[in-house]
């Protein structure tokens, strides 16, 4: 099996030929995506495999806030959280990030202290998109220096709804040369398509193929900041995608969904999602996240259910 990019070689070679690339992909069949998405959705999870899905979620949050209104206090708040959701119960898993605006990355960093959770940074004009290169790739560079382990950008949904296609390639690769700090090593890259703004299902097809191809190491559905945002079926198309570009070249991208999940249930139903389609590789934070912050609270109070046979008090979470 091929292990690099030279089998698509030629097809980001020109804006014509990235387009004849696109449009060559297989149409997706929507109201057969949309049942798939469903018929899998009705599984049930109980008893310890219900368990194991709850910690393994919880290790696969992206803990994220993102509001005008953030603060160093807050910050440093939820990112005592991520490394410790659950004070009365330190068997509980930490989370796999915090994700903070640009100028919170440093008070992320000294707060977690070391401990084993990553910081993720928006940039690239988050969550519009709308801004010159040189800012977007500075906003980026700023994020890195600061510390941020992994980076969210977000595509220009204008560029590429106007049929841009290379347009929007060369900026998720500039993006990612942004990513490599001075010593060679880099931030991981999550491209962000807006998934709720690309109208069609084979649009998002299409932009998924323009990250994995731009050097994406995670391709995501949604800032969370429009009407919709993940949905099971527009997460079970990206996973199609990664699990068919490792089958072409050998490489693995992570798959990250994000907006609108909030219940245990919720995540249960996409980690079913990830084991039939993309298969068990996908299973740990390394490839596949929760962006959300609701979420882990509804988490640990089933993950109690579980443990003491009853649900706790209105108090036993924080409120983010």
């Amino acid at each position: 099996m091929p292990t690099t990019l030279t089998a698509f070689a030629d097809v980001t070679t020109s804006d014509s030929a990235l387009r004849r690339f696109l449009h060559g992909l297989p149409g997706v069949d929507a109201v057969g995506l949309e049942a798939r998405a469903a018929s899998l959705g009705t599984r049930s999870i109980k008893t310890t495999a219900k368990a194991y899905a709850i910690d393994l979620a919880i290790s696969m949050i992206d803990l994220t806030t993102l509001e005008g209104a953030d603060t160093p206090g807050k910050v440093r708040s939820l990112s005592a959280k991520a490394v410790n959701p659950d004070p009365t119960d330190r068997t509980t898993p930490m989370t796999a990030a915090v994700c903070v605006y640009p100028d919170m990355v440093a008070t992320a960093k000294a707060a977690l202290n070391g401990a084993d959770v990553k910081v993720a940074s928006v940039a690239t004009a988050f969550p519009a998109g709308r801004a010159a290169l040189p800012v977007k790739l500075a906003d980026t560079r700023d994020a890195v220096a600061a510390g941020a382990d992994e980076i969210d950008m977000v595509i220009d949904r204008g560029a590429f709804l106007a049929g841009r296609y290379l347009e929007t390639y060369e900026l998720i690769k500039a993006v990612k040369e942004a990513c490599v700090r001075p010593d060679g090593t880099a931030a991981r890259l999550k491209v962000i398509f807006e998934t709720g703004e690309l109208s069609t299902y084979d649009n998002i097809r299409r932009a998924s193929w323009i990250g994995m191809l731009a050097g994406a190491d995670f391709i995501k559905t949604s800032t969370g900041k429009v009407g919709v945002n993940a949905t099971p079926a527009n997460t079970l198309l990206m996973l199609e995608a990664v699990r068919d570009f490792r089958a072409q070249t050998g490489i693995q991208i992570g798959v990250k969904p994000a907006g609108g999940i909030r219940t245990t249930k919720d995540a249960i139903k996409f980690l079913v999602l990830v084991n039939e389609t993309a298969g068990e590789d996908w299973l740990t934070n390394e490839w596949f996240r929760f962006g959300a912050s609701s979420l882990l609270n509804d988490l640990l109070m089933q993950r109690q259910k579980l443990s003491t046979g009853r649900y706790s008090g209105p108090d036993y979470v924080t409120v983010d």
